[in-house]
């Protein structure tokens, strides 16, 4: 088939047809023939939100460095584009050559979160790949998932040949060498996962069973060759590679038109709601040299005008000020617009302020109390004063910011009404302070979004409110702030319960999964596609109960389906960081005090095999390392219970009858 000129057949019929053209300023384009291994890089939703993600991008210049292989990339295409496809019998393609997804040697999808688990069947079904792994032969791709939802891969198990659980900048490689081993050969998709398995942070489900006790909960996981330890440690780099440089430039407007520079990956500040905080330890950074040196790189290649400088938390990355003043000034004729993501309160200092007012033109000014009373701040780690809030913001006003942007969270543990209240308190008296400064051009946007319990966070044992408490919750900010001034936004509460389910599910969830996807799910990350009613009868196909995964509180003792997933913290130090925020007990940085978690000691030879400070943890003997674990709490951590629990053993079902037959992203979104 002569995919670009039937392509060309259908563009005129839909929406922005430069969505599936290629072709972009920076791509790269490889002979086919003159690689030994070819890999498809996914993002399971539109170009639009594809683009930018910069996982992506950084693992495409990764791929593409190497003589042997090559990298091109794939999205999801919209309805209007599917349906012609289906039509007229044109496959998933990727952007460079046109060619099939299923020529690919390796397919790599990335699941950044929970909400694109349908559009991975639908962009597996569009490329003709068999939707379960059990039904793939050899001639097909060997689909490969990373990103942060695969902490917990078990609801997505029956789909993928393996998943990388951490960093991919190495293992992706030493994938798919792996791969092209076995394609050489005539053995079997079998033998191809006991090699993956052999690969460090690669998790190949095929190779584990789980047990169920009577009660829904998981018994135990059991690694069924018997080789090798049953527990998946993350990846980590020792030492962040160069920046990438060679950006891409899309053809249309995306979510995100910048060159995007990660100048510190990890964070010490220990928020007891935040899954990437707790997976991404430890901390590394980058030098300011490194940074701008790239940085100037990236602009000639792009012409792009707008930068931003990533982390987790920005304004804790150590050399912060004198970064933000040398892009300033060496960059002072570009008129650059710089974003600094994730910036704290309590660590924002007014010369950082003064720094970015010299580089940045005027927007919104994001602070995040994440929740308005000092009780819930220390309940969440976060302790921050309200009257520090205030002064931040009175800051903001006075140096030009007209509009302030702050973010919330309903739903936490111990959350009170009076709690939920206090948001519209705190944002009624920021205005207040903006209207003292500026007067009436001043602006709050208040952004609520509801707390969804994670895996491998200190609040992984909470239930979720119920749909009738978040609409309560919803209810009182939307009287509360109806004022002039004042923009509130929330979060759709079913959107809230779907990633509540999914992101704690077990190995069952996969037939709910399948079988919203068989009853039409899509784009469920999009306000206008999400059908609420499609998961209620997936889960009554399946036999199971949303109620289980979503509002039930789990026992200290019980063993979560993420177990044998190792993002590198004891679990025991988790369980005691729950137990402290019950009592409002708050932890300093971690780069002050070691508290134990399990880092340090799991990757010491990485650490000690790394030049230079880029470990931002402090230099601890055994002693301190000793006395934390003392401290905490012991609780079980093993993959499985005693033998004589009261169990029903259950083997995890498997959707059936599938087969071949055919990268903090909100729900309002613009239309396509």
């Amino acid at each position: 088939m002569d995919i670009e000129r039937l392509l060309h057949t259908l563009l005129p019929r839909v929406q922005r047809p430069a969505r599936y053209v290629g072709g972009e300023l920076n791509q790269v384009v490889k002979r086919w023939d003159a690689v030994a291994t070819r890999i498809a890089l996914a993002f399971p939703d539109i170009y639009d939100l594809g683009m930018p993600n910069n996982g992506l991008a950084i693992l495409y210049d990764q791929v593409n460095q190497q003589p042997d292989m090559l990298a091109e990339r794939t999205y999801v295409p919209w309805t209007d584009m599917q349906a012609l496809m289906r039509e007229r019998g044109l496959p998933l393609f990727s952007l460079e050559s046109k060619r099939p997804v299923r020529d690919f040697d390796v397919l790599g999808i990335s699941l950044p979160y929970e909400s694109l688990y349908t559009n991975v069947l639908t962009l597996l079904d569009l490329a003709g790949i068999s939707l379960q792994t059990i039904d793939r032969g050899r001639d097909e791709p060997v689909v490969i998932g990373g990103g942060h939802a695969t902490f917990n891969p078990e609801p997505m198990w029956a789909f993928f040949d393996a998943f990388v659980i951490g960093e991919g900048e190495e293992v992706l490689l030493e994938v798919a060498r792996c791969v092209a081993a076995w394609s050489k050969g005539s053995a079997e998709r079998s033998q191809l996962h006991r090699h993956l398995a052999t690969i460090e942070g690669v998790y190949v489900p095929s190779l584990y069973t789980v047990s169920y006790n009577a009660d829904g909960t998981v018994c135990r996981v059991d690694r069924t060759d018997r080789v090798g330890s049953p527990t998946v440690r993350k990846r980590i780099v020792a030492q962040l590679p160069p920046p990438l440089t060679r950006f891409i430039v899309p053809n249309v407007d995306t979510v995100h038109n910048r060159v995007a520079i990660e100048i510190m990956r990890g964070c010490t500040r220990g928020c007891r709601f935040c899954h990437a905080g707790m997976v991404t330890r430890p901390v590394r950074q980058r030098s300011v040299e490194e940074v701008v040196n790239a940085l100037d790189v990236a602009l000639r290649q792009t012409g792009y005008t707008d930068v931003g400088l990533l982390s987790l938390s920005s304004s804790d990355y150590v050399h912060v000020l004198p970064l933000v003043r040398e892009v300033r000034d060496r960059f002072a004729d570009r008129k650059l617009n710089i974003s600094l993501p994730s910036l704290r309160i309590e660590s924002f200092s007014v010369e950082l302020m003064e720094a970015l007012q010299g580089a940045s033109r005027r927007g919104g000014f994001t602070l995040a109390p994440e929740a308005a009373t000092e009780r819930m701040r220390e309940i969440i780690n976060k302790p921050v004063s309200s009257s520090q809030v205030l002064q931040t913001a009175a800051e903001v006003y006075r140096r030009g910011w007209h509009t302030i942007k702050l973010y919330f969270m309903i739903g936490h543990p111990a959350e009170q009404l009076a709690d939920v209240e206090a948001i519209g308190e705190l944002a009624l008296a920021v205005l207040a302070e903006g209207r003292k400064v500026i007067g009436g051009r001043a602006k709050v946007n208040v952004g609520v979004s509801t707390f969804v319990p994670k895996p491998h966070t200190p609040f992984q044992w909470v239930p979720c409110d119920t749909a009738d408490q978040i609409k309560a919750k919803q209810a009182l900010l939307r009287n509360r702030l109806r004022r002039r001034g004042i923009k509130l936004s929330w979060t759709n509460t079913q959107e809230s319960l779907m990633e509540a389910w999914l992101s704690r599910g077990d190995r069952r969830m996969s037939q709910v999964i399948f079988r919203a996807w068989q009853l039409g799910a899509r784009f469920d990350a999009w306000q206008e596609h999400f059908r609420f009613e499609q998961w209620q009868q997936a889960f009554a196909h399946a036999g199971l109960d949303p109620h289980f995964y979503t509002h039930r509180q789990r026992s200290p003792e019980e063993v979560f389906p993420w177990d044998h997933v190792d993002c590198g913290l004891h679990k025991r130090f988790l369980q005691q960081d729950y137990q402290w925020s019950l009592q409002g007990k708050t932890r300093e940085d971690c780069r002050n005090r070691c508290f134990a978690c399990g880092i340090l000691p799991k990757y010491k030879e990485l650490r000690r095999s790394n030049p230079g400070d880029v470990w931002e943890c402090p230099d601890v003997g055994r002693a301190a390392v000793k006395a934390g674990l003392q401290a905490a709490k012991p609780t079980a951590e093993a993959t499985q219970r005693p033998d004589n629990a009261s169990k029903a053993v259950v083997p995890g079902p498997v959707p059936g009858g599938v087969n071949r037959a055919g990268v903090s992203i909100p729900s309002q979104r613009h239309d396509p």
